[in-house]
């Protein structure tokens, strides 16, 4: 096991627990502003996740698990209430902030099991919740090794939203595998697409890379055929929101596309995700809930009423047979399908 102190390129970590609440770094604001807001309740933590304070499937995932404490002291303070009703009740209001990132409902149907067994529920479910979090790193930087082991000398990759220490808990899942990569001296050329309409590549993975230290360039999203057209890239590395059991996952919106032209041009593709990501009960992506945020985020506001509308989904689904490895913390699986992804449960 790779200790995180030994490791580059490691200095983020978007989600802790201080004092008594959840302490997250406001994403909303970076590269401008570096600002940390205190979580002390479940209706402040729903809130922040609705409004993408805190975004990335593995990040959002933590945060429940850490909401899983607050549950437990908002309903302990309830005490002419059922406990088990008023912490499940607190917990359908955290699963109700975002339906695609099955890492949400991966902690939170976890708290409700591991709750059950407990005496002390606050300061267990925080030691709890504090191991989700060791974890995730862990496995962050797990798959970092594994995914780098794919690459070349003088890769050149491109990575698509933000997939880094900012969506998880540290060190990050496409970004941990460029982190490792640029460690042991594999890459050539980092490019990031801009990611509308929320620009995470653009506002938060080039900033996550400059703290680093790691040269990165930007492009546009429509510029990304182009550049595999002229035989620049080798790899596209992303993260995931969910992942099927057949190998299907949902990313970023943009992903699917990139999938395409990645097929058409001879390029690999490689979904890096910790396990925590994947959606056991799914057999397909027909299982998959794509989250459509609203209109105003990408329709200009001098635009009003029913005459000039606008689609945000914020996901879309890539199938199996347009990627060539997904990488976990516990390897990485070639051609994916439903034979080699149901090995991992083994």
């Amino acid at each position: 096991m790779i200790k995180t102190e030994t490791l580059l390129y490691d200095t983020i970590r978007p989600v802790s627990w201080y004092a008594n609440g959840l302490r997250l770094l406001d994403q909303r604001q970076l590269p401008s502003k570096e600002v940390y807001l205190d979580i002390n309740s479940t209706q402040a933590l729903s809130q922040a996740i609705k409004d993408m304070v805190v975004r990335g499937a593995p990040a959002i995932g933590i945060a429940a698990a850490f909401g899983a404490v607050l549950a437990a002291q908002e309903a302990l303070a309830e005490t002419a209430k059922d406990f088990t009703a008023g912490f499940n009740q607190r917990l359908d209001l955290i699963a109700a902030s975002r339906p695609t990132a099955i890492n949400l409902f991966n902690a939170l149907n976890t708290a409700r099991a591991v709750v059950k067994t407990m005496r002390d529920p606050v300061a267990e479910l925080l030691q709890w919740a504090s191991t989700w979090l060791i974890d995730d790193i862990q496995a962050n930087i797990d798959i970092g090794e594994w995914g780098a082991g794919c690459f070349n000398k003088n890769t050149r990759v491109l990575t698509h939203c933000n997939a880094g220490a900012l969506a998880t808990g540290g060190y990050g899942t496409a970004l941990g595998v460029i982190r490792s990569a640029q460690e042991k001296n594999l890459l050539d050329k980092i490019y990031a697409s801009e990611t509308r309409p929320w620009n995470q590549g653009a506002r938060l993975t080039l900033w996550e890379l400059q703290q680093d230290g790691i040269p990165v360039t930007l492009i546009a999203d429509s510029s990304a055929a182009s550049l595999m057209q002229q035989g620049l890239i080798d790899w596209i590395v992303v993260g995931a929101d969910t992942i099927c059991m057949n190998g299907d996952i949902a990313n970023k919106i943009g992903t699917y596309s990139l999938a395409v032209l990645a097929k058409h041009h001879g390029v690999k593709v490689m979904v890096a995700a910790p396990t925590t990501t994947i959606d056991w009960k799914a057999q397909s992506s027909e299982h998959i809930v794509i989250e459509q945020r609203p209109s105003s985020e990408i329709l200009p506001a001098n635009y009003t009423g029913d005459l000039v509308t606008a689609l945000n989904p914020v996901f879309d689904v890539t199938p199996a047979e347009l990627i060539s490895v997904i990488v976990t913390e516990k390897g990485v699986i070639e051609s994916p399908d439903t034979r080699k992804m149901a090995a991992l449960i083994q």
